[in-house]
């Protein structure tokens, strides 16, 4: 059994999790005490009565910005002042690429916080007083933070011991060995014409590996080039 992780996100659309962590493997985290979720509401962090937590941004322009003073005050509630301080991230188009490392380690913190930007984003004095990663799912952007933040909560999750039934399995996952993942089929043998591989059904468990590894290898060639430069 691994450690446990505890995740904190800050939201204004706090119902948007409510699927997110109550079924399939992430409930099962949950359940087995290995992961402790908790989703902040942002507005209840504003002051006004209409609950504002966005603006218009200085120099002008098309878009508005979530304001700085009601992330200050959630961070202030969310953040204990012990050590070891949580890690806090930002999914933004603006980050570094998120990928299978990263998830990797995240996986090995204890303590993680997802601020969910929204419009063009928030305030970047938010960033530079609170932020330390800044992660990027792709070159696309999408209306929020809430989706990439849950993609890589459960990327990171699944990772630690005692989540999956079969931690081996995700270690020949795509993108291990720089390596996309090779074609699985299951019963029947036959469907509508369409066969497994007979190697499959060899029983030869060497044959196999090397089937295996050389449909990955040319899956990875043909879809993701970039991946055997690395």
């Amino acid at each position: 059994m691994g450690g446990k992780l505890k995740v904190d996100i800050l939201t204004l659309f706090p119902q948007f999790f409510d699927s997110i962590f109550n079924y399939s493997i992430l409930k099962r985290a949950c359940d087995a005490d290995i992961l402790d979720v908790n989703i902040f509401d942002l507005r209840e962090y504003t002051t006004d009565r209409h609950h504002q937590a966005d603006d218009y941004r200085f120099g002008g322009g098309a878009g508005m910005l979530l304001k700085p003073e009601p992330i200050f005050r959630a961070f202030k509630n969310i953040i204990p002042d012990v050590k070891p301080k949580p890690l806090i991230i930002y999914p933004t188009p603006q980050g570094i690429p998120f990928n299978q490392d990263v998830a990797d380690e995240l996986s090995k913190e204890t303590h993680l916080v997802f601020l969910c930007g929204h419009y063009k984003g928030v305030d970047q004095r938010v960033i530079e007083r609170w932020v330390d990663r800044e992660y990027s799912l792709g070159d696309y952007v999408l209306t929020g933070g809430e989706i990439a933040a849950a993609v890589m909560v459960d990327s990171a999750v699944r990772m630690i011991p005692g989540v999956l039934g079969d931690i081996d399995s995700a270690l020949d996952d795509s993108f291990r060995h720089n390596l996309l993942d090779c074609p699985h089929y299951t019963r029947p043998e036959n469907l509508n014409g369409l066969s497994v591989p007979g190697v499959l059904l060899s029983g030869h468990h060497r044959n196999i590996a090397l089937w295996r590894k050389i449909t990955a290898q040319f899956l990875t060639k043909k879809r993701r080039p970039e991946l055997n430069k690395k």
